[in-house]
């Protein structure tokens, strides 16, 4: 009998965006981040939560391919899994994010650059408008 979830319909990238939609999932993650942990840990690190709503959240996790799970005997070592996060970036994020990002930091070079000039036009000018006072331009 094949195993039937929830998520085995979607396309993988779809269940890491579902995965890290909610902010509980990504804070579980931002832990993991940190190093290994096991679910009595990660349980005692929430105690919003109940022991059941932690290990729900890293089922998601683990269906995702997000989090990699060890077993030591009754405990459960959970790691985090890295690289179904590149693949998403790579795929969604980067291609997105890099032309306008790109072309933002060129203007900020360019508008930065254009500061740091001194423009001969905008000496003339202020010297221009400045008001002559009743002193100047007489000879004593």
């Amino acid at each position: 009998m094949a195993y039937v979830s929830l998520y085995s319909h979607m396309d993988e990238h779809d269940v890491v965006f579902r995965a890290l939609a909610d902010p509980t999932r990504r804070a579980l993650l931002d832990e993991l981040h940190r190093g290994a942990a096991t679910t009595g840990e990660l349980c005692a690190a929430h105690p919003e939560m109940s022991r059941f709503g932690v290990m729900d959240h890293l089922r998601v996790l683990h269906e995702a391919n997000l989090i990699v799970v060890e077993r030591a005997g009754r405990t459960r070592i959970n790691h985090l899994n890295p690289v179904p996060l590149r693949e998403v970036y790579a795929r969604w994020v980067r291609p997105i994010a890099e032309a306008p990002a790109d072309e933002l930091l060129a203007l900020k070079a360019a508008a930065e650059a254009r500061a740091r000039t001194i423009d001969v036009r905008d000496s003339r000018r202020t010297r221009r408008a400045r008001p002559r006072t009743a002193t100047e331009g007489r000879s004593a």
